[in-house]
């Protein structure tokens, strides 16, 4: 993965246990997936999984690979997790200092089949809910750390 600066530039190449040990910034890609009728996708993440465990997820994503843009790393994520390919636009990035370690996050949008044939190595379970659904179950599930403000801020930015 690429170490990046504050100003989401290059530093250079570095393991992503290196950089979540040490603090450094890279990069993650995230995609906010809905149906054709408006609801998001939540899942909940596999229990094996060494990062958030059991947790219930808005995103689904992971760190960009060298040269990798945010678009190029989220679409890869569903394709891996979600089993299904899918085209994303880049809606906006942030720094986000929730989780593990501080990382930029590229925040894509897509529109999915309602049809999804997630991995039972990352998904346990998933579900589309409505905007007023979903932010109940904010309230009162327990999710990732970062999937309240990516909901927050994916609200107040126009799509793509």
């Amino acid at each position: 993965m690429e170490r990046v600066d504050a100003q989401d530039r290059v530093l250079g190449v570095v393991g992503r246990g290196e950089a979540v040990r040490e603090g450094w910034l890279h990069r993650i890609g995230v995609v906010v997936c809905r149906d054709g009728q408006g609801r998001f996708l939540v899942h909940r993440r596999a229990e094996q999984l060494s990062r958030f465990p059991g947790l219930y997820e808005l995103g689904v994503g992971g760190a960009a690979g060298v040269g990798e843009s945010y678009e190029q790393a989220a679409a890869r994520e569903v394709r891996e997790e979600l089993g299904t390919m899918v085209a994303v636009c880049l809606r906006f990035t942030f720094l986000n200092r929730a989780g593990l370690s501080p990382h930029w996050l590229g925040v894509c949008d897509a529109v999915l089949p309602e049809i999804v044939a997630p991995d039972p190595g990352e998904v346990a379970w998933h579900g589309w809910l409505t905007e007023s659904e979903l932010r109940r179950s904010l309230r009162h599930w327990t999710f990732t750390p970062d999937s309240q403000e990516i909901f927050v801020r994916y609200l107040a930015r126009p799509s793509c």
